[in-house]
Parts: structure tokens; sequence; C-alpha cells
């Protein structure tokens, strides 16, 4: 019977618990939850164990298979993790929203069909908009409201996309789609939105700095990586997702560069990160797919591990710009240490995770003779490195002294850190960890003297690239405008002219109203009123006359032609 247990309900209703629960119930509550949904997840077999319908359509609620449990599996320990480091230092609601999130997302991987996957989806829309809204300041206010507005835009397109798909195939099942006709293409769109795709992806650098130091962990594992598992379940090997990824990979390198913000740079490489499954996902071999889902789980442990540590620092200085830090090693070596190590797992240096994950979606490209794509995930590898494996650590923790003397966070912000840290350097070095759960069989060795080699040199020379241009790569207080500039100004612009116009208009409507009905009155008592043409009765010989002129002419027509 516990395989009949959908395993995202169990983190969703400990999240309304959360909400309500007095505080001796609070972290038993929130420390085995995700240990029970852990338990359920690797118990789901392959096939549909638990279904209903809905107006003639079958809902599958749990469908498993190797993918579902690989993103499954990878939501679950975030959300054990995330609340480790979160326990002692966040609000309940914000906890119980945020299980809600991470329950909801679990709900999307077992989702065997169209109908329960967007249920699933919209909820998760609305468990982050609240992780954010319980931030930082007014202006988490702010950035959630914008955060919400795009993701129901996108809701109401995936919507769209699935009422249509459904109408045409007759069929809600969640599986393999040809992008062949608009409600796919509708339905793609959606999806992307949630991956962070440009041009509607500066919602990740706007949103998710906002959160607290703690809600921006849970933020950054579950929104995009879902979109990742619905492209690797609904879109494979579409080959405009090489593009969009390859593009998201470098925009992302390009504002994590110029950010000044450490937590912003680390949600710009986000977008980065997630370009490459993307990419991935369009080349659409079982080498490149491997490679896509495996650099989700890695990134999900790596990513968080780098914001733990943004975290702690945002925790224990109050500060998060990286003009404001620096020189944090002194009094915060665990951070440090932990940070580094999740640096060079974003950078993908050998013996981390990064390295034997991102590896697959590049000999995907070369397996398929993509030159150009492969040349450009290895020139995105040093990006990487520059942004995220030199930048941050070194403007965080090192450079010029700031004069702060902050210890290291408490000791369930540390004992998270460390175990993701272990997590990184274990599944680096034992990669048939993470390759045999793996959607497809792995034939692949990362571990090859060339390839080791030709990566400490990418790393290395990415590295002297660095602080050869030092003094360009120091922030400054500036702001980096992103395609959210259009919707913030030109769109605001736009709704005051209309509003303008629209008020002109209906103050004139308002005004002419009267004059406008006395006119259309006196229209038709003039031609329908007692007196009008139209109400006159003629005589029966001028009708008849009418009729045969008109006649006559019918039949002239008719001979002409």
């Amino acid at each position: 019977m516990i395989n009949y247990i959908p395993p995202g309900l169990i983190l969703i209703i400990a999240g309304f618990l959360l909400l309500i629960v007095p505080k001796q119930l609070f972290k038993p509550i929130a420390l085995v939850s995700p240990l029970i949904t852990i338990l359920l997840t690797i118990q789901v077999p392959d096939g549909v164990i638990l279904k209903s319908s809905f107006l003639d359509y079958s809902i599958e609620l749990i469908e498993g298979d190797k993918l579902a449990r690989l993103f499954a599996l990878i939501f679950s320990i975030m959300a054990i993790g995330g609340t480790i480091f979160a326990i002692n230092n966040i609000k309940s609601r914000e906890l119980g929203f945020a299980f809600i999130y991470a329950g909801s997302a679990i709900g999307v991987t077992f989702s065997g069909d169209l109908i329960s996957m967007f249920v699933f989806w919209e909820i998760m829309a609305i468990g982050s908009t609240m992780v954010i809204w319980n931030g930082l300041e007014k202006s988490s206010h702010k950035a959630g409201f914008r955060y919400a507005l795009i993701h129901f835009f996108g809701g109401v397109i995936l919507m769209i996309g699935i009422i249509g798909h459904i109408y045409q195939s007759g069929s809600s099942n969640f599986t393999t789609i040809e992008l062949n006709s608009w409600p796919q293409w509708l339905m793609l769109f959606g999806i992307l939105i949630n991956a962070g795709a440009w041009p509607i992806s500066s919602w990740i650098g706007d949103a998710y700095p906002e959160a607290s130091a703690s809600g921006m962990v849970f933020l950054s594992a579950f929104t995009t990586k879902t979109a990742v598992f619905v492209l690797l379940k609904s879109f494979p090997g579409t080959e405009v997702l090489i593009y969009i990824g390859i593009f998201m990979i470098f925009y992302g390198i390009i504002y994590a560069l110029l950010e000044n913000d450490m937590r912003r740079i680390l949600a710009y490489s986000i977008v980065n990160q997630v370009g490459f499954m993307v990419t991935g996902i369009g080349i659409g071999t079982e080498m490149a797919l491997n490679g896509a889902a495996a650099h989700a789980f890695a990134h999900i442990i790596y990513k968080a591990l780098l914001l733990m540590s943004a975290g702690s620092v945002l925790y224990m200085t109050g500060k998060r710009k990286c003009t404001d830090l620096g020189g944090l090693y002194r009094t915060m070596p665990i951070t440090t240490i932990c940070g580094i190590i999740g640096a060079l797992a974003i950078s993908s240096f050998p013996l981390t995770s990064g390295f034997i994950s991102k590896s697959m979606i590049s000999q995907g490209a070369a397996d398929q003779h993509l030159t150009y794509v492969w040349f450009l995930l290895t020139a995105a590898s040093a990006g990487v490195f520059l942004h995220a494996g030199i930048k941050f650590p070194w403007f965080v923790f090192f450079q010029k002294d700031s004069g702060l003397r902050p210890k290291d966070p408490p000791l369930n912000m540390k004992v998270s850190m460390i175990i993701f840290a272990a997590l990184c350097i274990i599944l680096g070095t034992f990669p048939s960890l993470l390759y045999s759960i793996l959607p497809f069989n792995v034939n692949y060795v990362p571990y090859t003297s060339g390839h080791v080699v030709a990566y400490l040199q990418l790393l290395l020379f990415a590295g002297l690239a660095f602080f050869i241009l030092l003094p360009q790569m120091k922030r400054t207080l500036t702001i980096s405008l992103d395609s959210d500039w259009f919707f913030r100004v030109i769109g605001k612009k736009l709704i005051n002219y209309f509003s303008i116009e629209l008020n002109i208009l209906s103050d004139g409507i308002k005004r002419g109203t009267p004059e406008q009905i006395n006119s259309f009155i006196e229209q038709i008592f003039k031609y329908h009123g007692p007196s009008g043409i139209l109400a006159k009765t003629l005589p029966t010989g001028r009708t008849i006359f009418w009729v045969i002129i008109i006649f006559a002419l019918f039949l002239f027509l008719t001979f002409v032609s």
C-alpha cells in the first residue's frame, strides 16, 4: 500500500502543517517528512501505480520510471538539506511554503498525465511566490509580485497549449510530444519561461536574491529543474533547444560577470547552468539526455552549496555586495572551504560532481559531430570558471580586507554545507553512483588522461585570464540593465499612455452620451417613425411596378451573363 502514496503529497501536507502547528512540533515535522519522502520515492516502481479519471481523461498521479525517480530523489535530498540549513533561522510559514513548493515539484515528476502535471506546476508557482514574499525586506514583496505575474502568465500559456494538444491528439498522456503545431509550441514556450530562457529570464536575477538567506537555497532547486525534467520527458531531441540553450549559457555568463551582488552572480549562473541542460536535451541522444539529467542532479547540490555559503555570509554580515565584502576567510574558514568546493564543482573541476555530468553533454555534441556546439560548450566552461569558480569566492572571501570579522554560521548551517560539499566530492570521485540511476545505460568514462588534462588546462588559463584582467573584473556600484527593462520602463510607459488615452476617451463618451443617444433616436424616427419613409404604405400598383422592374433587370443580367 505504501506505493500508492504520492511522495510529493507528504511534503505538501507537512508544509500545511508547518503553517499551523505549535513550535514544539515544528522541528520534528520539518526533519522527518523529507526523510519519509525519500523512502517513498525510492520505492516507486516503473509504470502507473495510482490513477483516476476526470472528464473522461485518465489522471495518473503516480507513474514511475528512472527519470522520475532521479529528479524526485534529488528534490527530496534538497528538501532535507535545505531544512537542516534553515531549521533555526527560518520562519515557520516560510519553510511551510518551501515544503509545498518542493512537494509540488515532486508531484510533477511522478505525474503520468498533462492535467495533473499542470496542477502541480501551478501549485509550485504559488509556493515559490510565497517563499519570496517571506524574504528580506519590502523589495521582496515587489519582486515576488513580478515573479508571480511572469509565472502565472507562463502557466496560462502552458494551459492553452495543453488544452490544444489534448484536443488535437485526444490524449492527455505526459509523454514525448512532436513539435508540429501551435499547441505544442505554446507548451514549449510556457515550459521555457520556467526554465529561465531568454528573453523572459530576468525573473531569476530579479526575484531569487530578494528571498531570505534560506529561501533562495530552496528556490534554486525546483522551478528551473522541474522545467528541465518536463523538457526531458516531452521534447527530447528538439533542435531549437540547442540554440536556446547556447544563448542561455553565454547570457548567464555575461550578466554574472557584470554583477556586484554575490547572490545575483549565483542567480545568473543558474540560467547559465540550465542552458547546458537545455542544450543536452536539444541534442537528444542517450548520452546527451543522460548528461542533462546528471547535470541537473549535480547542479542542485553544488548550487545549493554555493547559495548556502553566500547565505551564511549574508546571515552573519547582513551584506551581499562584493564591494562590501572580502577577507572573510580569516574568520569564516568552514564557509570559505565549502564555498570553494561548490565553486570548483560548478566549474567542472576533476574529482567534483560537475566534472562527471557536464562533460557528458559535450561528449553528446561530439558524438553527433556538432563541432560548433562542442567548441561553444568548451568555451562556456571557461566562462563558468571565471564568474562562479573564481569571481564569487575571490571577491567574497579574499581580495581586499573589508574589516568584517564574522564567525562561521550556527552549527546546523555548517553541517548542511559540509554534507553537500561531501556529496560534490563523493559523486565526482565515484561517478558510478550517479550513472547507475540515470534514465539510460551509461557507456562513458570521464576520467581519461586526455580529458582530465584538457579540462585542467582550460581552467588554468581561465584563471590566469581572470587575474590578468582583475582590474576590469572589480565591480562598482552599478546597475546592469536586463530584458526586464522593457517590462519595467517601456511597459510602464505604455500602460500610463494607454491609461491617459482611455481616460480621455471615457470622459468624451460620458460627455457625449446624451447627444449621441438623442441623435440615434432622431434617425430611427426619421425612417421608421409614423411619418418615416420606411413606415409609409405604398399603393399596390406602384409595388407591382417596382417588382416588375427588378424582375426585368434580373432577367437581363441573367441573359447577358
